[in-house]
C-alpha cells in the first residue's frame, strides 16, 4: 500500500493533522492508522469536554498561542455542525488570601494573552454561581464552554473520510525502516510518516532516532458525576492551581448536558493503558513505568513523592468531596457515588532534566514529525495546532 503521508493515531491532532494535509497537498494520498476499533477511544474521547480560554499559559508558550484561536474556531465548529455547547463559563476562586497572588497572576497571563478575562467581587461571583465559595474574589472566563468530545471526535472523522483521508481503524503500527512501516494490515511504502500515537509517541519516535531525552508518563484521570439535576451547579468552578506542574486541581466541570462532575485525578498509571483493572497490561511497562516513577522520587525538580501521594489519596471518594466542598456549599456525599469512565493523560518527562515538560513538544526532519507532548488543552487547541504541524512539514518538505 502506497501513502505519501501516513499518520499513526487516530486522536483529534491525529484526524486533523490528516485534514490538513489533504487540504495543504490536495493531490497527495493521506493515510491515518488506527489501532483501536475507532478513532477518539482513548484521551480526545475521554476528556472534560472544556474549550479552555487560555488564560492558565506563559505568554511564551505554543499552548498560550494556540488556546485562545483553538477555543474560536472549535465553537465556530460546533456550531456548523449543530454540536451543543454549554456556554456556562467558569470562575476561578480562592480558598484563602494567599490564593489572591495566583489569581493576580492568571489575570496577567489572561491579559498578556489577550484572553477576555473579568475580575470580580465575591458577591459577582455568587450572582454568577450561588453556591460558590471564594475568598473575597475571583475570576470570571466568559469564553470558556463544554462539549461532548465524542460528538466532536464523530464529527471530524466524517470530515475526514468526505475530504479523503483514508482511515484504518483496527490497524496496529509495528515497526518502519526507511520509508516502509509495517503494521497488522501488511506494509506501507510511505514518503512521510506523522506520529500521533498518543501515550505511545515516545516508543514510535525512538524507531525513528527521535525522544532521546523524552519518555511518556502515564497520569490517570477519574471524575466523580453528580446525581443532581442538571443546572444545580450553573457554571465550572476550578481553584487556583499550582502552576509549577501541568494539572488544574479537582473541579467542576459542567457537562454540555447540564449535569456536573467533580474532578480529575492526576494519579500516576502503572502502565501506560491503566484504565482499570489488568486490562492492557504488560510487564516491561509497567517496569519502565516504575522505574521512572522511582527516579522522579528522587531527583525530580518539583515534589513528586507530594504530587503522587496526593493524588492517590483521590481514589477516595470521600477525599474528591472534602476537595469540592472547598468550592461550593451544599455538596452531598450521597449525590457523588459514580465514577466515570477514567482517562490517561500521555505526559511527557524530560529525563535529563527530571521534569514534567509543560508545553506542546514536536521533533521532526524531512521523512517523519513526531508529536510527542499534546496533553490538555490539546482538544481546545486541535485546530490551530495541528495547522501549525502542518505548516511546519511543509517548510521541510519545500
Amino acid at each position: 500500500m502506497r501513502a505519501d503521508f501516513l499518520i499513526i493515531g487516530g486522536g483529534v491532532i491525529g484526524l486533523n493533522i490528516a485534514r490538513k494535509l489533504r487540504r495543504i497537498f490536495s493531490g497527495a494520498s493521506v493515510h491515518l492508522i488506527e489501532k483501536e476499533a475507532d478513532c477518539g477511544l482513548h484521551a480526545s474521547g475521554r476528556n472534560s469536554g472544556v474549550l479552555h480560554a487560555g488564560f492558565y499559559y506563559s505568554p511564551d508558550s505554543l499552548k498560550a498561542k494556540f488556546t485562545w484561536s483553538g477555543n474560536r474556531l472549535l465553537t465556530e465548529y460546533c456550531a456548523e455542525k449543530r454540536i451543543p455547547l454549554n456556554k456556562c463559563g467558569k470562575l476561578v476562586v480562592a480558598k484563602d488570601q494567599a490564593d489572591h497572588a495566583g489569581l493576580d497572576e492568571l489575570l496577567r497571563r489572561g491579559g498578556a494573552n489577550g484572553i477576555p478575562l473579568e475580575e470580580i467581587s465575591e458577591k459577582d461571583a455568587k450572582a454568577i454561581e450561588p453556591r460558590v465559595r471564594t475568598c473575597e474574589r475571583a475570576l470570571f472566563s466568559p469564553a470558556t464552554s463544554t462539549v461532548d468530545p465524542m460528538q466532536v471526535m464523530q464529527a471530524m472523522k466524517k470530515d475526514a473520510l468526505d475530504e479523503g483521508v483514508h482511515l484504518h481503524c483496527g490497524v496496529r503500527y509495528l515497526s518502519a525502516s526507511k520509508g516502509r512501516v509495517l503494521t497488522t494490515d501488511g506494509v506501507h511504502d510511505v514518503g512521510y510518516v506523522v506520529n500521533a500515537a498518543g501515550l505511545y509517541a515516545d516508543r514510535i519516535a525512538r524507531e525513528f532516532g527521535f525522544s532521546e531525552h523524552y519518555r511518556i508518563l502515564p497520569f490517570k484521570g477519574l471524575y466523580l458525576y453528580s446525581s443532581e439535576p442538571a443546572g444545580s451547579i450553573r457554571t465550572n468552578i476550578y481553584p487556583v492551581p499550582n502552576l509549577k506542574n501541568p494539572f488544574l486541581g479537582v473541579h467542576f466541570t459542567v457537562a454540555a448536558s447540564g449535569k456536573a462532575k467533580i474532578g480529575p485525578t492526576a494519579i500516576p498509571g502503572l502502565w501506560r493503558e491503566h484504565y482499570g483493572g489488568m486490562a492492557n497490561f504488560h510487564w516491561n511497562e509497567f517496569i519502565e513505568v516504575a522505574v521512572r516513577g522511582v527516579g522522579l522520587l528522587a531527583t525530580s525538580n518539583f515534589d513528586f513523592k507530594s504530587l503522587a501521594v496526593g493524588e492517590l489519596a483521590k481514589y477516595s471518594k470521600s477525599t474528591m468531596i472534602s476537595l469540592a466542598r472547598q468550592l461550593a456549599d451544599g455538596v452531598k456525599s450521597e449525590h457523588y457515588q459514580s465514577w466515570g469512565k477514567p482517562g490517561i493523560r500521555a505526559q511527557l518527562v524530560d529525563i535529563r532534566k527530571r521534569k514534567l515538560e509543560m508545553d506542546f513538544v514536536l521533533e521532526s526532519d524531512k521523512y517523519s514529525m513526531h508529536v510527542l507532548n499534546a496533553v490538555s488543552p490539546a482538544f481546545t487547541c486541535s485546530l490551530p495546532f495541528s495547522e501549525h504541524v502542518c505548516q511546519q512539514i511543509k517548510a521541510t518538505l519545500s
